[in-house]
């Protein structure tokens, strides 16, 4: 089968829908605008692109990486778990638990790297590879990244149109689901180290 032969829009739809729903980038808005209010300036363009490889390399090696340093896919979901249950909590309760005094800007950690291509897109990622083809599954990866990048560029306009009080109500309200997906990828996870 060739490279144009194997490209199907279902799977590319289905691919693209199941992504953007592990991503939640909406759903991380609060985040992002708060990372913006404590660092500065968010470099979108670099968050993005280094999303993107991350979800690209982890596609094709994702499983050898793991295997290669003695981590199965069941321990990665579980520590990603732990991570956005904590990013959850900072949300809800309106604390600081992530510090980074250092930092003028954020794009690699913690943008790129849990909030976008964290635990739960890097086991979608693998188990969406053996019922998709590979080039779909890019494809997908692609058209989430652009929007990724949408949002990240316009999260100061976004804050603006929502006002403290609007960022308060769905930072809370998210905060909740975040820690509801946490509790899912945790328990979905930890019976399989058992």
């Amino acid at each position: 089968m060739n490279f144009f032969q194997a490209i199907n829009l279902k799977e590319i739809l289905t691919s693209t829908m199941v992504l953007f729903a592990v991503i939640d980038i909406i759903g991380n808005i609060p985040i992002i605008i708060n990372l913006r209010e404590k660092v500065g300036r968010i470099e979108s363009e670099k968050a993005s692109i280094v999303a993107l490889l991350i979800m690209v390399i982890f596609l094709f090696i994702g499983d050898q990486i793991l295997n290669l340093i003695g981590i199965d896919v069941y321990s990665f979901a579980v520590a990603g778990s732990i991570l956005i249950f904590f990013i959850a909590i900072e949300m809800i309760l309106g604390i600081t638990l992530y510090k980074d005094e250092e930092a003028h800007t954020a794009s690699i950690v913690p943008i790129a790297f849990p909030l976008i291509a964290g635990a739960g897109t890097m086991t979608t990622l693998m188990s969406m590879r053996a019922a998709y083809a590979d080039i779909n599954i890019i494809i997908a990866i692609i058209l989430n990244i652009v929007l990724v990048y949408i949002v990240l560029k316009m999260s100061a306009k976004i804050g603006a149109w929502l006002g403290k009080g609007g960022i308060g109500i769905i930072r809370k309200v998210f905060g909740i689901i975040l820690m509801a997906i946490a509790v899912k990828l945790f328990t979905g996870n930890i019976q399989h180290l058992f």
